[in-house]
């Protein structure tokens, strides 16, 4: 697959990366939303497994949580057994009456669709880029050499805990729209209630002590990582994938999708599930490597992937909810819980190897942590 082809569009992402022999090593990789409005299709964006390759899928609506019943006295037990055959059986699930307020929700999407409006020059201008800065900014990541097959997808990610972290950072988030960082660190702040909450919940679920997996997400240390998946419409969505099957590293991951809908696949074992929801500010909850080591591997982290589709765009917000750094996670064993599946870990070793082998072709990195 040649690097030298001919590209209608100027405008670029860097990446770098270590080759084989050590070096390191610059690409240039077009912008996909300005390809887009080319309806130039790249050879590089031919996917390793095409989806038209895949088993015809299935579409299906996943579980939904109500979140006010979780906080009920009468309907708390149905509903923490119903959050547990999810977490277990799908590995992802909505949740509804979540406490976010739908004025913040619509502000995201605002600033969000308000940044992917600029020009590229304006985009380049007011906000860093992978290359300058590590894993951040508006570019593209995950890329390991020349020939690797790319996603169709433009990214923006942002470090929006600590604080102090995300302060010195400031390079990473936009200045356009000038309320941008307000919108998104409203909703973190909103969301983040509901996610401890789920925490002790799951926990609770499978008849752990509530704080099993929240006293691990210490308040002024736990890392919050926001991104931005720009999905453009693609001319051909029978040869490009939109995001490549993977796992999170997270221990807990929060989904707010708007645009076209019907992209989000998920692999139950038989083939690839899209997964389909009204789109009524329910959001999505996916249980990352993290949670499913905490768990003993009762929960699963799904494997999950993104399809392209040809007239329409879809923007997701995804945030990323981990343990500090430096903490140390095993799964805890009681309850239901006894032969450990699952050895002890520290967070920055695992997520670390986690970029250092992504991508994959099936669920590797999770192998970090199993017991020989």
């Amino acid at each position: 697959m040649s690097t030298n082809e001919a590209y209608p569009c100027a405008h670029f992402h860097e990446a770098t990366f270590i080759d084989q022999n050590g070096q390191l090593k610059t690409t240039k990789i077009p912008v996909v939303q300005e390809l887009a409005r080319t309806s130039h299709f790249p050879k590089r964006f031919i996917a390793s497994s095409p989806p038209d390759h895949h088993p015809t899928t299935l579409l299906e609506t996943p579980p939904v949580i109500d979140i006010t019943k979780l906080k009920g006295n009468g309907s708390r037990t149905t509903e923490l057994q119903r959050l547990a055959e999810a977490a277990k059986e799908w590995g992802v699930f909505l949740i509804k009456n979540h406490g976010v307020e739908g004025v913040v929700l619509d502000g995201v999407k605002d600033v969000v669709k308000s940044f992917f409006g600029l020009s590229y020059e304006e985009k380049m201008a007011n906000v860093g880029s992978y290359k300058s800065v590590d894993n951040m900014g508006y570019g593209k990541n995950f890329v390991k050499s020349e020939d690797q097959p790319l996603d169709w997808i433009d990214r923006l990610t942002m470090k929006a805990a600590p604080v102090d972290e995300s302060t010195n950072g400031i390079s990473i988030w936009p200045k356009k729209p000038t309320n941008f960082r307000q919108a998104i660190e409203k909703y973190v702040e909103e969301s983040r209630k509901a996610l401890d909450d789920l925490l002790q919940d799951l926990a609770e679920s499978i008849s752990l002590d509530r704080n099993a997996f929240l006293q691990h997400f210490e308040p002024e240390q736990s890392e919050i990582k926001v991104r931005v998946n720009y999905y453009p419409p693609c001319p051909r969505p029978d040869l490009a994938i939109g995001l490549m099957p993977h796992s999170d590293s997270s221990g807990l991951t929060l989904l707010l999708e708007f645009g076209a809908m019907g992209a989000l696949q998920v692999n139950k074992g038989s083939g690839w599930v899209t997964l389909e929801w009204p789109n009524n500010n329910s959001l999505l909850v996916n249980i990352g490597d993290l949670v499913e080591i905490m768990s003993n591997g009762v929960f699963k982290s799904m494997w999950h992937q993104v399809r392209t589709q040809l007239d329409v765009e879809r923007f997701s917000l995804v945030y990323f909810y981990n343990p500090p750094p430096q903490c140390a996670i095993g799964p805890v064993v009681g309850g239901s819980l006894t032969e450990e599946m699952y050895k002890k870990v520290v967070v920055e070793d695992y997520v670390s190897n986690y970029y250092k082998i992504s991508p994959t072709t099936s669920k590797e990195a999770i192998m970090y942590a199993k017991v020989k």
